[in-house]
């Protein structure tokens, strides 16, 4: 029998129809609260149970949060399954998960995560930022990657239990602007290597202490990527946090680094399109040939880009403090658009170029402008 197939133009958008689907299959006709008889399960902050940590751990030294290994006391965890649904939430002692070889995240990447912060503020309150930025985007990239969908509303209540039980500890008062990283993670565990979307899976929250990475560093450089690897691509999955966008990158980046530069800028296609630098949103701030201040970043149009909770701070700030209505800040014009290496390397020519950073949760830095076709750009 020989199989048919449907032109692009008939098969319909596979990508978006399919995230729909995977969204229908996993909701239930009911309230999350409802009794488990009437249908799926879905995931119910409400119903967590918390088993304390009778051996806590010490609280980290230097090197120790240097690794990025330095964990709290405690996870969340909660399973699921395609039949029933969400099963009860668990707060418990951090520890190693249970896994069969087989496991679906183990040979398919079928896992998705985010990544935010809490910090220990000055005046001696515990905050998240914006964190419900991260779980409507760990949703998405969930459904990107055929893992069950949730209410973000109620894994953001999973990730306050947390900080609630292990802020006071790990954030001291006594050291305020310290923080703590935050990892929400969900992976496909099914223990079948069949090629399918699993029918079980482990949605997991860890904290740790994390060093300060945007800290000043002067000479640092990005390498901007050739035509033989990029890291995302129109239809691709570049817009979902999935391991897949980053373990691929390992290499480009360690050669990068071997070379003397600190991370990769990623172009895209014929025209050298500027991506994202590294796994963050990049930004330039130049003068147009009209006199016109701007500040740029790629567009999120394509589904290349991630939609960055930083990224979208710094934009969101830029329009509302740098439109000119406020005495003393010079105005700044906001484009979320393309843009490639050769107008790039014209501001820079032409002394336009103010400045080119990163955003990201982990790290916010300017720094001097990439390397590309062998010539080191820099800004004057």
């Amino acid at each position: 029998m020989n199989p048919s197939l449907d032109s692009p133009g008939t098969a319909g958008d596979l990508t978006s129809a399919g995230m729909e689907h995977t969204n229908t299959e996993n909701a239930a006709p009911m309230a999350h609260n409802a009794d488990t008889s009437e249908g799926m399960r879905q995931l119910d902050a409400s119903k967590l149970i918390f088993i304390r940590n009778s051996n806590p751990r010490a609280l980290p030294n230097a090197d120790e949060v240097a690794n990025m290994d330095a964990t709290t006391d405690h996870m969340i965890t909660c399973t699921w399954n395609v039949k029933t649904g969400w099963h009860t939430p668990h707060l418990g002692p951090y520890g190693p998960l249970m896994l069969m070889p087989t496991a679906s995240v183990l040979h398919y990447t079928t896992e998705c995560f985010e990544g935010t912060k809490c910090y220990r503020g000055y005046d001696g309150l515990l905050r998240l930022f914006r964190p419900d930025r991260n779980c409507v985007r760990m949703l998405g990239s969930a459904q990107r990657i055929s893992l069950p969908s949730f209410d973000p509303k109620e894994l953001l209540k999973l990730i306050e239990a947390l900080v609630s039980v292990d802020g006071e500890k790990w954030l001291p008062k006594s050291r305020p602007g310290t923080f703590l990283y935050l990892r929400p993670a969900m992976i496909g565990t099914e223990p079948s290597i069949g090629v399918n979307k699993p029918r079980d899976a482990l949605l997991y929250i860890i904290a740790l202490q994390f060093p300060i990475l945007d800290e000043a560093k002067s000479n640092m450089k990005l390498l901007a990527s050739r035509d033989d690897m990029v890291r995302a691509w129109p239809g691709g999955f570049g817009f979902a946090k999935v391991g897949a966008n980053y373990g691929p990158g390992f290499v480009a980046q360690a050669e990068a680094k071997h070379r003397g530069y600190d991370q990769v800028l990623w172009l895209l296609g014929q025209q050298n399109e500027a991506t994202e630098a590294g796994a963050s949103n990049f930004f330039v701030v130049w003068e147009t040939k009209e006199g016109v201040l701007q500040l740029v970043t790629a567009p999120l149009t394509d589904g290349i880009i991630l939609d960055g909770v930083t990224r979208r701070s710094v934009l969101d700030l830029a329009r509302t403090r740098l439109d000119g209505s406020i005495g003393g800040l010079v105005a700044l014009e906001v484009e979320e658009r393309k843009f490639n290496m050769a107008e790039v390397e014209e501001a820079v020519e032409e002394g336009r170029m103010i400045e080119a950073f990163v955003a990201g949760t982990a790290v916010g830095v300017p720094f001097p402008l990439p390397r590309s076709d062998e010539r080191q750009l820099t800004m004057r």
